[in-house]
């Protein structure tokens, strides 16, 4: 199955390790930022008010520009000429290609769907309706919103608390791991039906 580059993987871990702590702090900020905003206002508020800010720093950048030219009597021209006169189209080839990935992870999705809902192996589609009863009452309590601001924060700080104190993380989760695969073993072992296929 295809996947992201090597480059991009290596772009992604040194963010959300703040490898680079500029980057990664404006990265945090403006993504936690938004999805505040849009907590409490409508997306098309906050798509308007970003618009605005823009608006408001490139109008006012050009009108300064155009007043310092004056001024000075140079000519400088226009501050965002070079990004007029660049070629900002989306090569073919990068949306062919991002279209392939998005594809193969589309099918192999389907494809797990299809083991989960037509019970292809009993035991993987009791887990899903569980976690899915479990997802009801994750829903109750919170909006789609607040789960990705949630994730956004985990995201940014759990890779760093795991990598400080990697030692001792490892050590309780081996202690989880194998009390759930105990417990797990019991379970299936006492209810007649349930033992997993040889794999």
């Amino acid at each position: 199955m295809a996947c992201l580059p090597s480059s991009w993987k290596e772009k992604v871990v040194d963010l959300i390790y703040w490898r680079d702590i500029k980057r990664s702090g404006v990265v945090f900020g403006a993504s936690l930022f938004l999805l505040l905003s849009l907590s409490v206002f409508s997306i098309v508020s906050v798509l308007a008010y970003i618009a605005l800010a823009l608006l408001s720093v490139t109008i006012s950048l050009r009108i300064y520009k155009g007043i310092l030219q004056a001024i000075q009597k140079s000519e400088e021209g226009h501050p965002f000429r070079s990004i007029l006169e660049s070629n900002l189209a989306v090569p073919e080839d990068l949306v062919q290609k991002y279209c392939n990935v998005a594809l193969n992870h589309v099918n192999c999705t389907v494809k797990e769907l299809r083991h989960l809902f037509l019970v292809e192996d009993l035991v993987d589609s009791l887990k899903f309706a569980v976690l899915m009863w479990v997802f009801t009452y994750i829903g109750a309590l919170f909006n789609g919103l607040t789960l990705l601001i949630v994730a956004l924060i985990s995201l940014f700080s759990i890779p760093v608390i795991y990598e400080r104190h990697q030692t001792q993380v490892d050590h309780y989760l081996a202690l989880v791991n194998k009390n759930l695969k105990s417990t797990s073993d019991l379970i299936l072992s006492k209810v007649p039906g349930l033992k997993r296929k040889a794999e």
